[in-house]
């Protein structure tokens, strides 16, 4: 069955990221994504700082995948931790609920959204995961992840 995705387009702020890069195959990302967020969170717990929410941003066409969490306050980057950001602009963007492995369709329903209404990508895309609920283990389809494609100019 396939899923109904309502794709959107919305101005986009600039948000800065603290986060781990890394050059990994699409299979790996179920791996490295909340590995790089939970290293994010312990380096900014250790300055004493929050955060704000998990993020996944994807370049190369995804073959580059910066994962960690937006910063609420400035941080010191340190080891394999740096400093990025969300780019601000047009993106089209949707909601999935559901799994996380379950994201593809959400993707898949922006790109052909996009292609449908003459949009061209821009250089990124990116997803926004909220902060884990213990229901969720219990029901993944309330698991909440904002999918976001750049548009360029």
């Amino acid at each position: 069955m396939m899923r109904e995705y309502q794709v959107s387009v919305q101005q986009v702020p600039r948000i800065r990221i603290a986060v781990v890069s890394h050059r990994v195959g699409k299979d790996q990302f179920s791996r490295v994504v909340p590995e790089s967020c939970g290293l994010v969170w312990n380096a900014l717990r250790a300055q004493g700082l929050r955060g704000g929410r998990n993020v996944a941003l994807y370049r190369e066409a995804g073959a580059v995948v910066e994962a960690g969490v937006e910063l609420l306050t400035p941080f010191t980057a340190e080891g394999e931790i740096v400093i990025s950001e969300l780019p601000a602009g047009l993106a089209a963007s949707t909601q999935h609920y559901g799994p996380y492995g379950e994201l593809g369709g959400a993707h898949e329903a922006v790109q052909r959204w996009c292609k449908a209404n003459g949009h061209a990508f821009g250089s990124v895309c990116w997803g926004i995961y909220g902060h884990w609920q213990e229901q969720w283990n219990d029901n993944p389809s309330q698991i909440r992840t904002d999918v976001f494609y750049e548009l360029a100019d």
